[in-house]
């Protein structure tokens, strides 16, 4: 097979030639149709993850086709169509039993606990248990969205945030994570604050159904901007880059009893971000994690898709080669990437 690899942190990302893959007996090998380029493989590659083992093949938005199937896999055969959550359970655990996968203490992560997608093909582990059928009319770029951003998108706003219809919702940063989050909450009909530091990134929610927009390099108090807009601060409010700044913001930007969703991931120096904890008190306010979403609730999440009050296909931006995709993935550190990148082509 074919692979980009690193062996260390923040080192060169080359194309290499491997032996092809086996599967585990509860797992598959896929042929990788396309795989999204995250930012959470940048701060895999920067070091940010200690469950990566070195050398690394990162890559964790996936979706495939079924080229083999190990012994005891009951639910796939060979050429099924399919994405994975970038959270594989156990299967066993009380948090797994109890149908959280997405928390589960002995999780596998493709492109994190293991070798991911950006490689014509991946092994991965608990097939049964974590892979979720593509519908035969959704294309492999479009798939290759849900397995991170959109699906983690999907739970923090409709299952974490419980975002409602007339509910003001506040979206800070508008990358991938940011802007599916424009989209289901507009889906579920509430009126967003969209909020970034660049005005290319708000355009694009607006487009995607924003009614405002908080450009934060420009604001005096992103908070009270949001109380303004929405007349007493919002019902919700989603961190989507994992920043102090964007953290603080979230919370003091909420009414009383809102609702913080943490959904950017807050590592190295940022992990123990400031909050205003005299107004959570006060205000009895909310704040929660929100880490993934289980297979099993892919199909919810399908039908919205299918729905078509969301359209999967305004999120992509650019379609790459996968050396291409390197460029894009150690290019992350300026957060200049508007949308979501793609790799589909690995030849």
């Amino acid at each position: 097979m074919k692979a980009a690899i690193y062996r260390e942190y923040r080192g060169p990302i080359v194309i290499e030639t491997f032996p092809d893959p086996e599967p585990a007996p509860d797992g598959v090998v896929l042929r990788v149709e396309a795989n999204g380029v995250c930012r959470s493989d940048w701060h895999g590659w920067v070091g940010h993850d200690p469950d990566i083992v070195l050398p690394h093949v990162p890559g964790h938005e996936i979706a495939g086709v079924v080229v083999d199937v190990g012994r005891d896999v009951r639910r796939w055969r060979e050429g099924d169509r399919v994405s994975v959550p970038f959270i594989a359970g156990c299967g066993r655990c009380r948090p797994c039993r109890a149908g959280n996968q997405q928390v589960c203490a002995h999780q596998f992560q493709p492109g994190f606990h293991g070798w991911g997608g950006f490689a014509d093909l991946v092994a991965l582990r608990q097939a049964d248990l974590t892979l979720a059928a593509l519908p035969d009319d959704l294309g492999f770029v479009t798939a290759a969205s849900l397995g991170c951003r959109f699906a983690t998108s999907f739970r923090a706003v409709q299952a974490q945030g419980r975002v409602t219809a007339g509910d003001w919702v506040a979206i800070h940063g508008c990358g991938g994570v940011g802007l599916s989050a424009v989209m289901i909450a507009r889906a579920l009909g509430a009126n967003v604050v969209a909020v970034d530091i660049r005005d290319e990134a708000l355009a694009m929610a607006r487009d995607l159904g924003a009614v405002a927009a908080v450009n934060a390099a420009d604001s005096p108090d992103v908070p009270e901007e949001i109380h303004s807009i929405t007349g007493g601060g919002a019902h919700a409010s989603i961190d989507a880059l994992g920043h102090p700044d964007t953290c603080f913001n979230s919370v003091a930007c909420l009414r009383r009893r809102g609702r913080h969703v943490q959904v950017g991931l807050m590592t190295g120096d940022h992990r123990n971000a400031p909050v205003p904890m005299d107004r959570v008190i006060a205000w009895e306010l909310e704040m929660v994690g929100s880490h993934g979403l289980q297979a099993w609730e892919y199909d919810r999440m399908l039908r919205m898709v299918a729905s078509g009050f969301v359209d999967l296909d305004r999120l992509v931006t650019r379609t790459v080669t996968l050396e291409e995709g390197i460029d894009v993935l150690t290019g992350m550190d300026d957060y200049t990437v508007d949308g979501v990148v793609v790799i589909d082509r690995f030849g």
